[in-house]
């Protein structure tokens, strides 16, 4: 096992001394729940590259993107100083506002202390490729787009964090009465602060993260205002620029953009709908459901986001809300985005997307996958190296896995033993079988059901025989359910499951700048890594 070497071009010097440790990568692909379609685009297939414009993981690629993302769009000025009222004096803004200046782009919605960790590792990504763009000639800055029009209270209000036994705790922000309101809007009433703190108490910087999480998550804000603080907090430093679509100028801005795509609804449904086809051709399917071009949009009115089809009156502009396949498209009208970077299920949005740009924005970015971490401690470490214990071995189950590693723990020989023996008896009966078909047919569907008992009882003294050889490792068993617990809590990935506060807890808030070192936005893969 080693420190990973310097990464990428575009690091700062204050990236070059880390301490995060590889123990296995695993290719995106690979990941469960991997559409095919992500599967085949960070495979660089030509099969789901035609439908994006642009080669992410090329130099070339990047290059173009950059280059075109520089035409059309909303008057930058006017973005510019739509973003001070959230980003203030940030010198990544006054970037932003020169002419040549290209964005990276990545995005969230603004859930509870956060979000998943994957929130993080998204926008490290995109500080680290802005980084590259830089070195690239093109001065970039990374920019956050919260999701604040979405109304999912249930996904946004619940965090999981985990405490000093590895147990997850379960901590959730009541919002009830908000239902159907942009979750920007929702004031969070009783941050559940104190359970974070009970949670977090015994790691040795849970005072330094729970300062953070109180000065963010005050009684009374929104979900949209404290996830910006707790965000900001931890990444202004690093240069990142902070949109939120609710705000009143941006929406002036992007009304144009919003009214023509209104006008050209009935054609864009049908270009969707001729790429939906294409992309099943493929061997591929649709991410999201799009009847008609109506189904494009959402309407604010009332404090409540409602379906284009359900709205009281032909909608203002500055009233309508983009859905998932047009969201990107205004998100690109008002920024001057070369990459953007996202998860496997909104890459797999932007196959659909890419045929409202054209007529929309006449441009898009390269769309390039987020760095992906599962952040094992020294004592999950030690059972994956002993042990060969892998990322597919958790996901199997936290009583799967413990018989994974019963089996690892038994003597080779007597491995050998059994599997001699079960192919054995496997070709006796396969003998026997053949002989009684010629013989008495009858005969041998009976000898099929024996076979089945006789096989069965074999296997299960084998596993009463690893598990009498787990009982001679005494804490095997339980450093077997830590890591579960740990890696892929109710068989999720650790990433998709836990807040990043848990860990910034366990090992510091030093532990940002190491995962901004550990990204490597041209070979992505999942990595597991031991801080």
């Amino acid at each position: 096992m080693k420190a990973f070497p310097e990464r990428a071009a575009g690091a700062s010097a204050s990236l070059r001394k880390y301490d995060l440790m590889r123990i296995s990568s695993v290719p995106l692909g690979s990941l469960p729940g991997a559409s095919a379609l992500f599967s085949a685009y960070v495979s660089r297939s030509p099969a789901a590259a035609r439908f994006y414009r642009h080669d992410p993981f090329s130099e070339e690629g990047r290059r173009a993107a950059a280059q075109e993302a520089l035409s059309g769009g909303a008057p930058r000025e006017q973005v510019v100083e739509a973003l001070r009222r959230l980003n203030g004096g940030s010198p990544a803004l006054e970037k932003l506002a020169l002419p040549g200046t290209v964005a990276v782009v990545t995005g969230q919605q603004a859930g509870l202390f956060g979000g998943p960790a994957y929130t993080l590792y998204k926008a490290l990504t995109a500080v680290r490729v802005a980084g590259q763009l830089e070195a690239m000639g093109f001065p970039a800055v990374a920019v956050f787009w919260m999701a604040t029009e979405d109304h999912d209270l249930d996904e946004v209000s619940v965090a999981h964090v985990f405490d000093t036994r590895i147990r997850p705790v379960r901590l959730e922000a009541g919002a009830d009465g908000h239902q159907g309101k942009p979750i920007g809007t929702v004031p969070i009433a009783r941050p559940p602060l104190d359970g974070l703190a009970s949670a977090l108490d015994g790691f040795l910087h849970s005072g330094d993260v729970l300062r953070l999480a109180e000065t963010a998550y005050q009684p009374g804000r929104t979900f949209g205002e404290a996830f910006h603080a707790l965000l900001g907090s931890l990444l202004g430093r690093l240069g990142v620029i902070f949109v939120d679509p609710l705000q009143p100028e941006l929406r002036r801005l992007a009304a144009p953009l919003l009214a023509r795509a209104w006008q050209q609804r009935g054609w864009l449904g049908e270009a969707l709908a001729a790429r939906r086809r294409e992309l099943e051709k493929a061997g591929f399917h649709a991410q999201v459901e799009v009847s008609d071009g109506g189904g494009l949009f959402f309407v604010l009115e009332d404090g409540v986001r409602r379906r284009s089809s359900l709205a009281a009156r032909e909608p203002d502009p500055e009233s309508l809300s983009p859905n998932a396949l047009l969201r990107p498209v205004m998100q690109d009208w008002l920024l001057p985005t070369a990459l953007y970077v996202g998860g496997p299920a909104e890459i797999a949005y932007f196959a659909q997307a890419a045929v409202l740009y054209p007529p929309l924005l006449g441009r898009m970015p390269a769309i390039l996958p987020r760095a992906g971490f599962t952040l094992a401690d020294g004592r999950t470490r030690r059972l994956m190296e002993r042990y060969g214990i892998t990322l597919a071995d958790c996901m199997r189950g936290e009583e799967a896995l413990v018989e994974t590693l019963a089996a690892r723990l038994a003597p080779a020989s007597l491995e050998a033993a059994f599997d001699e023996t079960g192919a054995g008896v496997t070709r006796l009966l396969d003998r026997l079988r053949a002989e009684l078909e010629g013989f008495d047919p009858s005969l041998a569907s009976a000898l099929d059901l024996s076979r089945a008992k006789i096989l069965y009882q074999l296997a299960k003294i084998r596993r009463k025989a690893e598990r009498a050889a787990l009982r001679r490792q005494s804490d095997a068993e339980q450093q077997a359910r830590h890591a579960f617990r740990l890696v892929t809590p109710e068989r999720r990935l650790q990433e998709r499951y836990y807040s990043f506060l848990p860990f910034l807890a366990r090992y510091g808030l030093r532990l940002v700048d190491d995962l901004l070192a550990a990204v490597d936005p041209l070979c992505p893969a999942h990595e597991i890594l031991a801080p």
